[in-house]
């Protein structure tokens, strides 16, 4: 493993561009493209892991799904940049990779905490405004020999 910063990070767990004009954007990514994404009841595509070569999980996220998960809202706080992407890092700790970047002056959405599909995130925006996860990703995990 590698060591970037004071932060473990293990790699990239997922990319993608947060959604504002789903039909046309999904249009784009899987008709034009042809990615073969799998859909939830609530509009958020994605690819599994092994689809696209170079990301581990690819994935059209609604802004309002995106609100839901960092504010339990399905509005974006108007104090805040509206992101046009996400990215997740997997790191070894989760917590200690948020104590890390609040030391550094970055504010935290929320806290680290454990999403009820089991993987532990906190988010934050960049100064791009892309919305970042930190992440432990466990079945993404498979070639690690620590799972």
């Amino acid at each position: 493993m590698k060591s970037y910063g004071n932060m473990k990070i293990l790699f990239v767990a997922g990319f993608g561009p947060v959604v504002n004009h789903f039909d046309e954007t999904r249009k784009l990514y899987r008709n034009v493209f042809g990615i073969p994404f799998k859909e939830y009841e609530n509009g958020y595509m994605f690819t599994e892991e092994g689809v696209l070569e170079g990301v581990k999980h690819f994935a059209l996220w609604p802004l309002a799904h995106a609100a839901q998960n960092c504010f339990g809202e399905d509005t974006w706080p108007t104090d805040l940049p509206v992101p046009q992407a996400w990215i997740e890092f997997d790191v070894e700790n989760v917590y200690e990779a948020a104590n890390e970047l609040k030391s550094q002056g970055y504010r935290l959405l929320f806290e680290p905490r454990e999403e009820p599909w089991g993987q532990t995130v906190t988010r934050f925006l960049d100064p791009e405004g892309i919305l970042v996860g930190i992440t432990q990703t466990p079945w993404l995990r498979h070639n690690d020999e620590r799972t």
